[in-house]
């Protein structure tokens, strides 16, 4: 099932599983701005939750007991419920169920809210430890946003401009998924990063800890473009699939296994943990002109 918001500006669809942001649709510019999906990559804006990226052999242990969860976690493919539905916002939400809990040992609930204000989109996490023991967990956006915008560029017309000007390393993947020991330089006091195609051969770029909490997808040969404000997350995923026509901006608040990790959940990092009771929110903003 789908739901939509819709203002002046943008029309937004989500879908029920996943609660998956499905299109952004501009009525002035008549541009779609979502990756409209196909054989290189059949998602359009997956949510991570409970984990980021990968574990290192698909397991991690929490006291004393080995689980196993895919890479994302299991979030991107529940049924949520919706919460909550007004003129300029959606919420939706799932929570800890006999399926879950056999994968991971923890009763939570997990509300994602969708607001619009004017031409921008807001995405809010809620994490919420509704058992009676500290609760690990990582969550994530995996936005895959449309290149090319126009009909007259190309996707090397294209290129993300930082906030700030960045001087630092990516920190490579392992064919496993795993980030590895070992950064490598990326970013030599630049604010620009031009996209083509194989700049995504080694899979995802991924940044810890950037200076800029604002990146801008947009190109010198239209107007057309979108920023995506991600203030609170300490990590920054950049990605497309081989030879496919968009690019993810993925704000992180958790990482994948590095391949040193020792598995134990509580000694993961950028693990989040809420004591019983307790809650979690993070927001990240994208604008589209």
């Amino acid at each position: 099932m789908m739901h939509s918001l819709s203002n002046y500006y943008l029309t937004v669809t989500i879908a029920n599983k996943g609660a998956e942001l499905q299109s952004v649709y501009h009525h002035h510019n008549k541009v779609e701005y979502m990756w409209k999906a196909g054989p290189e990559w059949p998602k359009k804006s997956p949510v991570l939750f409970p984990i980021v990226g990968g574990l290192k052999n698909g397991r991690y242990v929490f006291n004393g007991k080995e689980y196993q969860l895919p890479r994302h976690g299991f979030a991107r493919d529940m049924d949520f419920d919706l919460l909550y539905n007004d003129n300029d916002t959606l919420r939706f939400g799932i929570r800890d169920n006999d399926t879950t809990l056999a994968v991971y040992p923890f009763h939570f609930n997990f509300i994602i809210e969708y607001k619009l204000v004017h031409n921008t989109l807001s995405v809010s996490y809620l994490v919420e430890n509704t058992g009676a023991e500290t609760m690990y967990f990582s969550v994530g956006a995996h936005p895959a946003f449309a290149v090319p915008l126009a009909n007259n560029t190309g996707y090397d017309d294209y290129y993300l401009e930082f906030e700030q000007t960045e001087t630092t390393d990516r920190w490579p993947l392992t064919p496993e998924g795993l980030i590895d020991n070992n950064p490598t330089p990326f970013l030599d006091y630049t604010m620009h990063l031009p996209l083509v195609k194989d700049l995504f051969i080694k899979d995802a770029i991924v940044f810890k800890n950037l200076a800029s909490t604002k990146i801008t997808l947009q190109s010198e040969k239209t107007p057309f473009g979108l920023s995506v404000e991600f203030k609170g997350f300490p990590y920054l995923g950049l990605w497309a699939a081989n030879n496919a026509n968009f690019v993810c901006i993925e704000p992180w608040y958790g990482i994948a296994d590095g391949v040193d990790a020792s598995g134990e959940l509580t000694e993961k990092e950028g693990i989040n943990h809420l004591t019983t009771g307790s809650s979690f929110d993070r927001s990240y903003a994208v604008s589209f002109f």
